[in-house]
C-alpha cells in the first residue's frame, strides 16, 4: 500500500510521519487536517460531529522507574491511575511535557497511537472496542484519523485493560 504523495504533501511533517506509518501498517485511514486545534476529547469530538467517547486519547504517564507507559483512553473516561499501576507493576504519574515529546516525537494533544520515537507499554481502554470507528491524533492537536478498535490495538501494539475510574467517581481531567 503506497501514500499518496498529494496527500503528504498537504500534511504537516509530523502527520506526514504518522500517514506513513498508518500506510504501513496497513491501515487504510487518511489523516485529515482541520483548521480548529482539538486538545481536547470535546473538541475532537464536535471537529468530528462523533461521540465523545470515540475519542481515543493519547495519555503518556511515567512510571517510577522512568518507563514511559502509554494508555489510549475513550474520550469519556477518565484513566484510574491505581489500575494502569497495577498492571504496569509499579507507581505511575503524568508525565511533563519534556518526557512526552522526548519518548513520541510529538507534543501532547496530538500524541499519536503509533510512530513513537520510543517503544512504550500500551494499554488501551475496553471501552473504544464498544464502538465500529474510534478517532485518533495524527501527530498534531489539528490532525485526526478514523480506525476501527481492533486495527487500533494491533497498531498500537497494546493490551486492551479496564483503564477508566468508575463512573460514579468521575471528575475533569486525564
Amino acid at each position: 500500500m503506497d501514500v499518496d504523495k498529494d496527500l503528504l504533501t498537504e500534511l504537516s511533517t509530523s502527520a506526514q510521519r504518522v500517514q506513513r506509518a498508518l500506510t504501513a501498517a496497513g491501515i487504510a485511514a487518511t489523516i485529515t487536517e482541520h483548521d480548529t486545534s482539538a486538545r481536547t476529547s470535546a473538541e475532537a469530538a464536535v471537529i468530528l460531529g462523533c461521540h465523545v467517547g470515540q475519542i481515543a486519547k493519547s495519555l503518556v504517564f511515567r512510571a517510577a522507574s522512568g518507563t514511559p507507559v502509554l494508555v489510549i483512553a475513550s474520550g469519556a473516561n477518565r484513566v484510574d491511575v491505581t489500575k494502569i499501576s497495577a498492571l504496569v507493576g509499579e507507581p505511575i504519574g503524568k508525565a511533563d511535557a519534556a518526557f512526552v515529546r522526548e519518548v513520541t516525537g510529538y507534543a501532547i494533544g496530538g500524541i499519536p497511537p503509533l510512530a513513537h520515537a520510543q517503544r512504550l507499554s500500551t494499554f488501551i481502554d475496553r471501552d473504544l472496542l464498544a464502538y465500529d470507528v474510534v478517532y485518533a491524533a495524527g501527530g498534531t492537536p489539528h490532525a485526526l484519523f478514523p480506525i476501527p478498535p481492533a486495527d487500533l490495538v494491533r497498531v498500537a501494539d497494546g493490551m486492551v485493560a479496564d483503564t477508566r475510574v468508575f463512573a460514579s467517581d468521575q471528575s475533569p481531567g486525564a
